[in-house]
């Protein structure tokens, strides 16, 4: 069996990006059985966009999936995700599923630890232009909230704000309408193939300062609980 008709896994922030990118891969006949999500080794917090891991364990029931997730911090992180992907190889995984959309270095270090696990990396939203994945995230009925924003580029205002034509027209010229360049991130509360909605509310704002070596950037997280 060629890989492309192997099982895949995906690469999953909880976010807009990652949940188009399987929606795109189902579609196109990828049998995607498992979510990976890295989390932080002392807290029930997502690396990528500090989301809980009930809500994603919530998100991966909402789609009928299986949910990995494996802890590290960024030290380790890529040892662990090469670990889990090498033992999704062993049960029979033979590609993983990611929602970049045109950061080359992703791509290369995504190409990477997939190649040393054995399996094959495919990015669905590749080189695709904004208007089109943000079109298709609106055409298809994805809900989301913004869960994180940089103040380089967003004010604290967005942070828990829901990812919709409103916020997309309120973002200020120059800033990413899908936050490529780290300018927000999202959490996907629901997707066609959510067999029911992951109702949340935000309840508070969290502001962060990010290390000196990674330039002391503040964030702003909306720390979202079940509603």
């Amino acid at each position: 069996m060629s890989a492309a008709n192997l099982p895949a896994l995906c690469s999953w922030s909880g976010g807009k990006d990652s949940c188009l990118a399987l929606h795109l891969a189902l579609e196109s006949g990828i049998p995607v059985t498992r979510l990976l999500t890295v989390f932080e080794p002392d807290a029930d917090r997502s690396r990528s966009h500090a989301l809980p891991l009930e809500l994603l364990a919530d998100q991966a029931a909402a789609l009928g999936l299986e949910l990995r997730s494996p802890r590290a911090d960024w030290a380790t992180y890529e040892r662990v995700f090469v670990e889990e992907l090498e033992h999704a190889r062993e049960a029979g995984i033979g590609q993983a599923i990611f929602g970049d959309i045109d950061l080359l270095p992703h791509r290369e270090w995504e190409e990477k630890v997939c190649r040393r696990a054995g399996l094959a990396a495919r990015l669905p939203l590749w080189n695709w232009a904004r208007e089109r994945v943000v079109a298709e995230i609106l055409a298809r009925g994805m809900k989301a909230i913004c869960v994180c924003i940089n103040t380089r580029f967003l004010p604290e205002e967005f942070c828990g704000r829901a990812y919709d034509e409103t916020f997309i027209r309120d973002l200020p010229g120059g800033v990413d309408a899908c936050g490529e360049n780290g300018e927000f991130h999202t959490f996907v509360t629901h997707a066609p193939r959510f067999t029911r909605p992951v109702d949340v509310r935000v309840r508070t704002r969290r502001r962060y300062v990010g290390p000196p070596e990674y330039g002391s950037e503040v964030y702003w997280f909306a720390d979202l609980e079940r509603a």
